[in-house]
């Protein structure tokens, strides 16, 4: 690597960590302005504010918006670059462009795979604790509000329920139905079932089990049983957000579980995990595109480029935002949906490079 390439490369992941902590320290102060409220509502510990709630909050805001950073911090230094002339400088010396992204390309690699890290294995585990505090102190307790619930808890065995009370913890209108293949070998009717912490089962009131057999049927009734469905509350209090609080491994898991129980909320995980490689890689897209725009040296200095590149940022999340309603509320897989902002964008980047001065 030569001199340059250094060069590059420290004014590139300097600016960008420039860019987050400016962003960063902006964020929480609005946050703080918003939410100072509910804190002295609900006395909130000072400690846990600071060390339970924003300490965990900054690197969870500052990966999310991590492809905004690189961009900033592109868009800046190169276009400073350029009004200085440093980048006719470059050229002019018999370095091409296409040399002189290579320590755009390994600063941009430096921090993909910083993020993906962070994103799958690190921020999880803080999100837990941040998520923890939320609950806590900001966010309202959380309250169930689907009927009809059906959920496969085993190959074979499915589990119904009208509704289910998270005050109470309590399933009413319980069924339970054991197959053999495609053959139903038992069923099992009750009023309500309720959740025992202290046994950790199900006290099933008032059930009524009919069972299969090659004699016939057999039939069995009773007020109380305790029983082990394979569920347990916290499958139904937790917010969708949970998925947050999951390192890559668990997500996987968590997402075979849900396939397994027939859960509306597949999409949603889905999306969660091809989020977390698709995301890191547009740090390559938008940095292609920051130093195709930024390279040229204009009239009125940084302030067209900076301008230029906010605007396709924005459009770039906007429209990543966007991609995902359609695996959502449609019928594009998921994966397709997370990537297609990557693709669309990654021929707009080649297209500015092709303009871009050589």
């Amino acid at each position: 690597m030569k001199l340059l390439d250094w060069y590059i490369i420290r004014k590139f992941i300097g600016t960008y960590f420039y860019a987050i902590i400016l962003i960063v320290g902006i964020a929480v102060i609005f946050d703080f302005a918003e939410k100072i409220d509910d804190f002295l509502e609900k006395d909130a510990p000072m400690y846990d504010i600071i060390f339970k709630y924003y300490l965990n909050f900054i690197p969870y805001f500052a990966n999310l918006f991590s492809s905004l950073f690189v961009f900033i911090a592109v868009i800046f230094f190169t276009s400073k670059m350029a009004y200085n002339t440093e980048i006719i400088a470059i050229l002019s010396s018999g370095v091409s462009f296409k040399r002189m992204l290579y320590p755009y390309f390994i600063s941009a690699t430096i921090i993909a795979i910083f993020s993906f890290l962070l994103n799958s294995f690190i921020i999880p585990p803080a999100n837990a604790v941040r998520l923890d505090f939320e609950n806590k102190y900001i966010k309202r307790p959380y309250v169930n509000a689907d009927r009809n619930i059906h959920r496969q808890v085993r190959p074979g065995m499915f589990v119904y329920m009208r509704t289910f009370n998270t005050y109470n913890n309590t399933a009413y209108n319980l069924s339970i139905e054991k197959f053999d293949g495609n053959k139903l070998v038992s069923k099992l009717i009750a009023d309500n079932a309720q959740w025992d912490s202290t046994k950790e089962k199900w006290t099933i009131n008032r059930y009524y089990i009919r069972n299969y057999t090659d004699q016939g049927e057999e039939i069995i009734k009773g007020d109380k049983i305790d029983s082990t469905i394979y569920l347990t509350p916290s499958d139904f209090n937790q917010r969708l957000r949970i998925i947050e609080t999951m390192n890559l491994f668990q997500l996987n898991d968590f997402i075979e579980a849900q396939k397994l129980q027939g859960a509306d909320t597949i999409e949603y995980l889905l999306i969660e995990k091809h989020g977390r490689f698709a995301y890191p890689f547009s740090v390559f897209i938008l940095t292609l595109i920051g130093v195709s725009l930024s390279s040229r040296k204009v009239r009125g200095g940084i302030g067209l480029h900076i301008g230029l590149g906010l605007a396709l940022s924005f459009s770039y999340i906007l429209f990543m935002r966007f991609s995902t309603m359609f695996a959502v509320g449609g019928h594009l897989p998921a994966a397709i949906s997370v990537w297609v902002p990557n693709f669309l964008f990654a021929i707009i980047a080649i297209g500015l490079y092709r303009v871009a001065p050589k």
